[in-house]
């Protein structure tokens, strides 16, 4: 009996052993160390009002709950160092200046994009996580960052399955508030430092909100990891952002039978010109500037009410209450129209080679502009008139550009159940909401579409803080964007947008599969199958990141489901399976890249030499 009892507890303590260490190493994340930059360069965009303005006006989301005070004050799992120093932020990508300060507009001194709201019936302040935090850009070189204003963040801020190798910025917060929470000493010093001279009898609802919001985010990750919803790891600078929409809005809130495995993470796009396109997203399933940046909001962690209190649909003329702020919406939205491509550094990065740039921009006109040119509208073909200018964008097949098809295919194929709404065709004929390629008749409330079903989801959520809000249908025309409706398209494609800056938005492809733009213009055979991202470090020569192994780095997989490499190919032969054109001698894609460095930079596109373009052809027809 001693010998089975000994060899139980030895059993006891081997998996207590495990446990612990297992637990060590989900709360202390692998993350890359971070170097200050002897300097940040603000390119010259906008004006620093404009910047301020997009960096820190809040949007009405929320992560979980989390109170602003609440961020601030939190400490890092195994020290009292604050979790929301700027140094520790900066090492999952958030962006931060070494001259930043606290101020009235960042009063928790945050990175980029890390920004606050009151509610308005609690009066409560939350951590508000806005669209500036993944459309911000930064490259480094040579001890110097340079800040892209409105380009592609480099953060692991999505993933929410916890992993031993970590690196992800909601693991982290969950640890560091179990570890708060849990920890007697540790609760005591936040919560004195969140309540102030209200400790004593502000304490014990401290610790229930608090944990309210914890298991909200223990919850979530229990959810999306034992159900498998994100099996293609994200790592730095991209999410599956219509994927984690549709399982929050229709698999969390109305129904554990309509979760989707999200495999198809993107990058963030830039959203300098934006305003001037007339379809965004990705695949061009968007219309209406309002509408998207709702589907922003909501995506970021809005509240979204689609039930009464007895979990039965709401009325009609109840839908739908969120904490969307619908005028910062639009002051975003405003100050975007302000914001310009940046345009090549040469004090920081190197002087463009004019006579090779000459070159490149006749290659341009012959193999890139036919999809990448803008394409202005007359008056009389633009979805809002009143918008100059309005720029035709080319939704070009998958089966045409030969990319990872796995965004788009989701996109188009995934389908819910959303009967338990108690929608009827009848209201949702009243809303603002344009069908492209289909109709309303066509739609089935037991199998719609995410696009659809997010569509309708918004135009609600968008009426009804519209009321809230006493805003009259005169501004709303205003504030929606030129008066457009919710316009809807789903095709099985990418949008292939205007290139200037491209130089700026490392890694390339929409699931960024693809490390520099010399190997963008390269046939697949020659990209790499796998590469290491997170690092900032940028090659001026390739126009991409430095791709070598690093501590705390994430090895993107071409392998895997969602990370192809391939199409959008220039190689000799058929123009078949996303070979888009011919084969670029390494002479011509090193043109290119010169080109690229100064397209829509004026003062050096004029130093550019004339140089005879070939007309842009189909290549060989190889159909037999």
């Amino acid at each position: 009996m001693r010998i089975l009892r000994r060899a139980l507890y030895l059993i006891v303590l081997l998996a207590l052993s495990a446990g612990a260490v297992l637990l060590y190493y989900v709360a202390k994340p692998n993350l890359p160390p971070f170097a200050k930059p002897s300097q940040v360069h603000y390119l010259d965009q906008w004006d620093e009002q404009a910047r301020q303005t997009y960096y820190y006006t809040p949007q009405g989301t929320q992560v979980k709950g989390l109170r602003y005070d609440w961020f601030t004050a939190l400490e890092l799992p195994f020290s009292t160092d604050k979790f929301a120093a700027p140094d520790y932020l900066a090492r999952f990508g958030f962006l931060t200046d070494p001259q930043q300060h606290a101020s009235a507009r960042n009063p928790g001194n945050l990175p980029v994009g890390f920004a606050r709201h009151q509610d308005v019936e609690s009066g409560a302040q939350f951590l508000d996580i806005t669209c500036a935090a993944c459309h911000t850009g930064e490259l480094r070189y040579r001890g110097q960052a340079i800040r892209i204003d409105g380009g592609a963040a480099l953060h692991s801020l999505a993933s929410t399955v916890p992993t031993l190798k970590g690196g992800s910025f909601g693991q982290a917060l969950g640890m560091s508030m179990a570890f708060t929470y849990y920890n007697p000493i540790k609760f005591k010093r936040f919560a004195k430092t969140v309540l102030g001279d209200n400790y004593e009898q502000g304490k014990q609802q401290l610790r229930a909100d608090f944990k309210d919001v914890l298991d909200r985010l223990l919850g979530t990750a229990m959810n999306d990891w034992h159900r498998g919803l994100y099996p293609t790891e994200e790592g730095f600078g991209r999410t599956d952002a219509f994927g984690r929409i549709a399982n929050s809005v229709f698999g969390d809130a109305i129904d554990a039978s309509n979760y989707r495995v999200a495999n198809a993470p993107v990058s963030y796009p830039q959203v300098w010109d934006i305003w001037k396109f007339d379809w965004v997203q990705w695949n061009g399933s968007a219309m209406q500037p309002m509408a998207r940046n709702i589907g922003e909001a909501l995506g970021v962690g809005a509240t979204l009410h689609l039930f009464d209190e007895n979990g039965g649909p709401l009325a009609e003329a109840e839908r739908y209450p969120s904490s969307v702020r619908l005028r910062d919406l639009h002051t975003l939205e405003e100050t975007l129209k302000q914001l310009k491509p940046p345009t090549w550094p040469e004090a920081v990065l190197g002087k463009v080679d004019l006579e090779l740039a000459s070159q490149g921009r006749a290659l341009f006109s012959e193999n890139c502009a036919y999809c990448h040119a803008p394409d202005p509208k007359p008056r009389d073909e633009r979805l809002a008139a009143a918008r100059d200018p309005e720029w035709r964008m080319r939704i070009v097949p998958t089966r045409i550009i030969g990319t990872d098809p796995t965004t788009a295919d989701n996109i188009a194929d995934h389908r819910f159940d959303i009967r338990k709404l108690g929608w009827n065709k009848d209201e949702l004929g009243k809303l603002d909401v344009k069908l492209f390629g289909t109709s309303l008749d066509e739609v089935d409330f037991a199998s719609i579409s995410s696009a659809k079903g997010l569509a309708y989801v918004t135009a609600y959520v968008e009426d009804r803080a519209y009321r809230d809000a006493g805003i009259q249908p005169r501004e709303r025309w205003r504030m929606d964007g030129y008066g457009l409706a919710i316009g809807v398209q789903e095709k099985r494609g990418y949008k292939a947008r205007p290139l200037h800056g491209i130089w700026a938005t490392p890694p390339f492809l929409h699931n960024g599969s693809v490390p520099n733009l010399f190997q963008l213009l390269s046939p697949v055979s020659e990209r790499d199958k796998q590469f290491w991202v997170g690092n900032f470090e940028y090659d001026p020569k390739r126009a991409g990141f430095l791709t070598e192994p690093f501590a705390g780095g994430f090895l993107f997989d071409t392998a895997v489901t969602g990370n192809g490499n391939r199409g959008h190919e220039f190689r000799d032969g058929c123009r078949v399976d996303g070979v888009i054109g011919r084969a670029l001698a390494p002479e011509e894609r090193w043109a290119l890249i010169e080109y690229l460095k100064v397209m829509g930079d004026a003062p050096l596109e004029r130093q550019l030499q004339p140089v005879e373009a070939k007309a842009w052809t189909p290549g060989p027809n190889c159909q037999l």
